[in-house]
């Protein structure tokens, strides 16, 4: 009995189209034409016997047994990946690609002061970097789109290895027509007048665990997409708001009236963590890079 199995290029162009419903899309993605990836297909659905996506002209619906096989490819791109990173770790380390995902509460702080630092002591690496919330990002991480994610802990972030950067204090932010108290505890804060980040943003998580009051995130007054739109709401008076050590660092008050008091808590603070996939053979290269940005940080 003749056993066909499929090609890896197949298995991207079968995973390409589940990520993104749509054939234009996933061809896009594959860098081929999208006659190409549907013949890509059709051969493969030819050659294992059974027919694994739906089509119409409005709608590509995934067959159950479609579902199954593309986790599977998943999975085995994932592995034929690794088999690469194999290769790569054990000769020059932090070389080649390294596609990383940060979240947007870091990004624009941290990024401006270790990307320098690593194009000239690592000359050789070439960091794909992609911004993403942080479901979003350990999404990337768990289905192999990502190697390596610069995020803030605690976050539940799947089977992953992780070494702490360092520890970024909580600040309250008041606007700068108003006297803060001296000492800023949770009790301190208004809930009316609280401004948060919108959901998806593990700092709002972060926040609201640090003050330990529950009705702060039902009573919270307004909510912002960054904490640029935060800041510019409390300079102009609509409230108060909890900002990292790292932005304020970054300058993120700058021609504002802002002050700011720490946060006075058990838990003031987030963990700033470099995190990787348990199974992943770079281990030891996220382990130095970890080292490099603990270096550049200062912490």
């Amino acid at each position: 009995m003749t056993t066909y199995l499929p090609t890896i290029k197949q298995l991207q162009y079968l995973v390409a189209l589940q990520e993104h419903g749509h054939f234009g899309k996933a061809a896009e993605a594959c860098f081929v034409t999208q006659s190409t990836l549907s013949a890509g297909l059709r051969e493969l659905e030819s050659l294992i016997g059974v027919t694994l996506v739906e089509r119409n002209r409005r709608v590509v619906r995934f067959t159950s047994l479609g579902e199954r096989i593309a986790d599977k490819a998943r999975r085995v791109l994932r592995e034929a990946e690794e088999l690469g990173d194999m290769v790569r770790a054990a000769g020059k380390p932090l070389s080649g690609d390294l596609r990383m995902s940060v979240i947007p509460t870091i990004a624009p702080f941290l990024l401006p002061r270790i990307l320098p630092r690593l194009r000239r002591d690592w000359p050789d690496l070439k960091l794909y970097l992609r911004e993403e919330t942080s479901g979003a990002a350990c999404e990337s991480l768990n289905h192999g789109r990502a190697d390596c994610v610069l995020l803030a802990l605690p976050y539940a972030c799947g089977d992953i290895e992780s070494e702490i950067l360092f520890e970024d204090r909580l600040f309250l932010a008041y606007p700068g027509n108003e006297q803060p108290p001296e000492t800023a505890t949770a009790d301190t804060i208004d809930e009316k007048r609280l401004l948060l980040l919108e959901d998806g943003h593990c700092l709002k998580d972060h926040v609201l665990s640090a003050c330990n009051r529950p009705e702060l995130r039902a009573n919270a007054a307004m909510l912002g997409t960054s904490l640029h739109t935060l800041v510019q709401m409390v300079d102009n008076g609509l409230g108060v708001t909890m900002l990292p050590e790292m932005a304020i660092e970054a300058n993120i008050l700058a021609n504002t009236g802002i002050t700011t008091r720490p946060l006075v808590a058990d838990h003031p603070s987030r963990s700033i963590a470099l995190a990787w996939r348990r199974a992943s053979p770079r281990g030891k290269e996220f382990e130095l890079l970890a080292n490099v940005l603990r270096e550049v940080t200062g912490r």
